[in-house]
């Protein structure tokens, strides 16, 4: 057995339960893009893009019949648009670290970070919820139509759309830069976790419930992130005065 072979099939118990060493690593390099967004480092999506295509794996083993576990589709299938959505935030980062590297010398003036985070105008926060919605309505139906290889309940097509749709929200709202992503995570972490759980990927969901925390920690240093660039700004634009006005 080769290196590659022992990695897809070993594991080790948890509790009641076994963690296989290809779902541990693909968990650890989301967690480490994770880090690397919160850092707003260009590193973090090719990191992100490592642990799609483990996890995608992980997630379409049981539909052939190499895992006893429920096969999730809408799982799976969220890792190639994650691919797609992270190729087109890695270089969207690099342009912007590019262009403040032409305007002040250096990636930005945050300590090397790629970029300045923001909230959302109120028409793309609106885009966002609106696509989220209607991407769930439009997903869940062919989710339904494809079927889940095994005899699920309708509930269960809604919220995997959910996940789906959301992941890709947050995906490119964080490739836009905007703090709303953080948010959009906890929102498919509320559904995701509970689901992995209930189709026996347990050790996962505790591992993506510490994640939760740890998004939580991430939307808070991008919130003061914004609010120091919107003081320095700020500051920018304040007139410095020489001395006291005359009589």
């Amino acid at each position: 057995m080769n290196v590659l072979e022992w990695i897809y099939q070993s594991g080790f118990p948890v509790g009641p339960y076994r963690l296989s060493t290809m779902e541990l690593i693909g968990v650890l390099f989301g967690l480490a893009s994770a880090v690397g967004g919160m850092k707003r480092r260009v590193w973090a999506w090719p990191i992100g893009i490592l642990g799609n295509v483990i996890l995608f794996f992980v997630y379409i083993n049981a539909t052939f019949g190499a895992d006893h576990r429920t096969p999730l589709f809408g799982q799976s299938a969220r890792q190639i648009f994650f691919i797609a959505t992270s190729a087109y935030g890695w270089w969207r980062w690099q342009q912007v670290r590019a262009r403040r590297r032409e305007h002040t010398g250096s990636a930005s003036e945050d300590d090397g970070a790629a970029i300045i985070p923001r909230w959302a105008t109120a028409g793309e926060r609106t885009g966002l919820v609106l696509t989220w919605v209607a991407g769930v309505i439009v997903v869940q139906q062919v989710f339904a139509m494809i079927g889940a290889g095994w005899p699920a309940p309708r509930w269960y097509y809604w919220f995997d759309a959910w996940i789906f749709m959301g992941s890709l929200v947050a995906t490119y709202a964080m490739a836009r830069g905007w703090n709303e992503f953080w948010l959009a995570w906890i929102g498919v972490d509320l559904v995701g976790v509970p689901l992995l759980w209930h189709s026996g990927y347990i050790p996962t969901a505790v591992l993506y419930a510490f994640y939760s925390v740890f998004v939580i920690y991430g939307f808070v240093v991008w919130l003061r992130a914004t609010q120091n660039e919107a003081t320095r700004r700020s500051a920018d634009r304040t007139p410095i005065r020489s001395g006291p006005a005359g009589p």
